[in-house]
């Protein structure tokens, strides 16, 4: 059961865009906007995450990520500094 609202005011020609489109797939205006809402928040989301490389570019970010650790002072220093919030 759905029980969180999201209310949007839309411009005329916007609402009858969507209602329209709605229709084509046999859908009512808040289901249809909802999956459009959340296929592009996952998309969103997912671009945060996923990305794509060439056959070259995968090849030297897996390197990178195979290579030995190297000394990184500033890194060091910066986690020993000890967060406030554990004070």
């Amino acid at each position: 059961m759905r029980d969180a609202a999201i209310n949007l005011r839309a411009l005329p020609e916007q609402r009858d865009l969507i209602d329209h489109a709605a229709s084509l797939l046999g859908k009512n205006r808040s289901d249809f906007m909802l999956e459009a809402a959340c296929d592009r928040a996952q998309a969103v989301v997912l671009d945060q995450v996923f990305f794509s490389l060439d056959t070259d570019k995968f090849k030297q970010f897996t390197a990178l990520l195979d290579a030995p650790r190297t000394s990184n002072e500033g890194l060091e220093r910066l986690m020993a500094v000890k967060a406030p919030w554990t004070a």
